[in-house]
């Protein structure tokens, strides 16, 4: 057995499997983490949501790739709101910031009344496993910790993030060569609002859709 200490970015998993992700926010390891026996804390474990920051020390054998870790004591330190959706048209400013043919990532600041709130990014899927966008973000394979510490041309922590993929989940082809994400450095914004609004995305419930991984 090993343990890691550290600090942790949490993504829910859905009904399909009985895990939760847990991202290294320091490092890009990724752990797969029993969901129940837990005994008393099981309701500490079951509170917590996706984007979630948490302290702790998993307990696991790794060089068992298929064999869960288990969450130690944890303790909550922060975190990020986040909405999903997919199988949706991206927003008009994703699609103005997005040229053929481009390999790299973009991002462009949003702003409201004046007032640098947030910034949006385009993530193209030619680089990513089998040219997904969404499937990855949603099990917390493609890390977005330095963007969330510090959103790119505001240079403030995110504390809410949407993310927008054109196609549904498990799509063979897709329609736009990439996926979208919103991160929002001022809470309750009448932006982030709208966004959340338009991909119905309402704050407090964990849209990630059902996606499993291991079937992809």
């Amino acid at each position: 057995m090993a343990e890691r200490s550290g600090t942790f970015r949490v993504y829910r998993v859905t009904e399909s499997v009985p895990q939760i992700n847990l991202q290294a926010t320091e490092t890009p390891a990724l752990y797969s983490v029993y969901q129940t026996g837990y005994g008393d804390r099981q309701d500490a474990v079951d509170a917590l949501e996706t984007g979630d920051m948490i302290k702790t020390t998993l307990e696991g054998d790794p060089t068992a790739d298929d064999e869960p870790w288990r969450l130690g004591r944890f303790e909550r330190v922060g975190g990020v709101q986040m909405g999903f959706a997919v199988d949706v048209a991206p927003p008009d400013v994703a699609q103005d910031l997005w040229t053929d043919g481009q390999t790299e990532p973009a991002t462009t600041v949003l702003t409201e009344d004046g007032s640098a709130v947030g910034a949006c990014g385009v993530q193209p899927r030619d680089p990513l496993p089998n040219g997904a966008f969404v499937p990855n973000v949603l099990t917390g394979l493609l890390p977005l910790e330095p963007q969330f510490a510090s959103v790119l041309g505001v240079g403030e922590p995110a504390v809410e993030v949407l993310f927008v993929g054109p196609d549904p989940l498990g799509a063979r082809t897709y329609s736009m060569p990439y996926g979208v994400v919103l991160l929002f450095t001022t809470a309750g914004t009448n932006l982030a609002e709208r966004f959340r609004e338009t991909y119905g995305c309402p704050r407090g419930v964990d849209t990630r859709p059902a996606f499993d991984p291991y079937s992809a």
